[in-house]
């Protein structure tokens, strides 16, 4: 039996978040190496993926519901661990990256950089426990 699009989503989600993590990454070296253009279209893009994944991520909560995790004792602690920080975190990402990616766009460097330090380890903390979340839900 073939999977339906909806079904394909949670695969989808996961490539996204991992896309995102990786952009992130290659725009943090690029600014620590004073690229700047560089910087600005890898985080631009990252900001991309990340509206693409929160479009995937709510349609396929809208038309799925949610999924259980069969985890049983420890495991199952350490998946709610995770998934519990990772919902939070998740919640002001948006905010914090329109905020950080504003400063920027409006030449507000001083904000940007301050804003940053911020930003980018709970964005890239997300993008990483959602991978995380799915791998524990759909791989192992």
């Amino acid at each position: 039996a073939s999977m339906s699009l909806y079904e394909a989503l949670p695969h989808v989600n996961a490539t996204l978040n991992t896309a995102s993590a990786v952009l992130l990454v290659a725009g943090w070296r690029a600014i620590r190496h004073q690229q700047k253009e560089r910087h600005a279209t890898l985080m631009i893009a990252a900001f991309a993926v990340s509206v693409l994944f929160l479009i995937s991520y709510l349609t396929y909560h809208y038309k799925v519901g949610h999924t259980t995790y069969e985890g049983e004792g420890a495991i199952r602690i350490v998946y709610l661990s995770v998934l519990v920080s990772h919902i939070i975190l998740a919640a002001l990402v948006p905010i914090l990256a329109i905020f950080t990616l504003t400063f920027a766009l409006r030449k507000r460097f001083d904000r940007h950089r301050r804003l940053a330090l911020w930003t980018l380890p709970i964005w890239l903390y997300v993008s990483v426990t959602g991978v995380v979340v799915y791998l524990m839900l759909y791989v192992f």
